[in-house]
């Protein structure tokens, strides 16, 4: 466990030196504020149900630009050499990627809280919606970067580990939303589809319920993603 803490910290360090991580960081706050000003006004309910709504559609495109380079970066450098020849096991590896990429993941709430602020400040708020929103926003998130930690255990070229995040989270969104509504598809595969659309399992998070079933869809994703990481860098430990 202590390795998998220093890995975590470490990562999340050389987050913050990485320019890309504060584009992200920026473009984050830029796009959940015009969310949120395109859905809030003083007349309407204290909510932010519809800016969570839009959120994990932009997380798509940036949370894959925190990602890319968890895994990659380390065999692009060849400092893969040395953690390999460390005491550091194949999964304290992943999960330290993955634990230190959440942590700044984190971090990109912080300015929504001023968000928060101003819907506090026009109306009364339910804060129970707010509080399962963010655990929402946590969960997918979470289930991106394991995505994402998987694609970047592929390929040292972190251009390629963004395009195959950003393919893979598509395949669980965009492509399963449009194919779960295809006339050609039969009943029981559609049901299957729609069990697995990623937004489907977070609108319930945004009113302000919280199912057991749907947090175990996430943890079951992450982990089943963060297993195939695993596997992927055991595979390469021996080439």
């Amino acid at each position: 466990m202590n390795h998998v803490i220093t890995i975590a910290k470490r990562e999340m360090t050389s987050l913050f030196f990485s320019p890309i991580a504060y584009v992200v960081l920026a473009l984050f706050s830029l796009g959940s504020s015009l969310l949120f000003f395109n859905s809030f006004a003083p007349s309407m309910p204290a909510s932010m149900q519809g800016t969570f709504q839009g959120v994990i559609w932009l997380m798509i495109l940036l949370l894959p630009g925190i990602s890319m380079r968890l895994i990659s970066d380390e065999f692009h450098s060849g400092t893969i050499e040395l953690l390999m020849t460390s005491p550091l096991s194949d999964t304290e590896l992943v999960l330290g990627k993955w634990l230190g990429a959440m942590g700044f993941f984190v971090t990109l709430f912080i300015p929504t809280l001023v968000l928060v602020g101003i819907v506090e400040a026009f109306g009364s708020p339910d804060y129970g919606p707010l509080l399962t929103g963010y655990i929402g926003l946590f969960l997918v998130g979470g289930f991106y970067l394991a995505i994402g930690t998987f694609a970047s255990a592929i390929s040292q070229n972190q251009i390629i580990s963004y395009m195959l995040t950003v393919f893979t989270i598509c395949l669980f969104t965009f492509v399963i939303y449009l194919l779960s509504r295809a006339a050609f598809i039969p009943p029981q595969i559609q049901q299957a589809m729609q069990f697995m659309f990623v937004n489907g399992h977070f609108e319930d998070f945004g009113k302000g319920v919280l199912d057991l079933s749907r947090i175990i869809y996430f943890v079951s994703g992450m982990a089943f993603f963060l297993f195939l990481a695993v596997k992927l860098v055991e595979s390469k430990r021996w080439r």
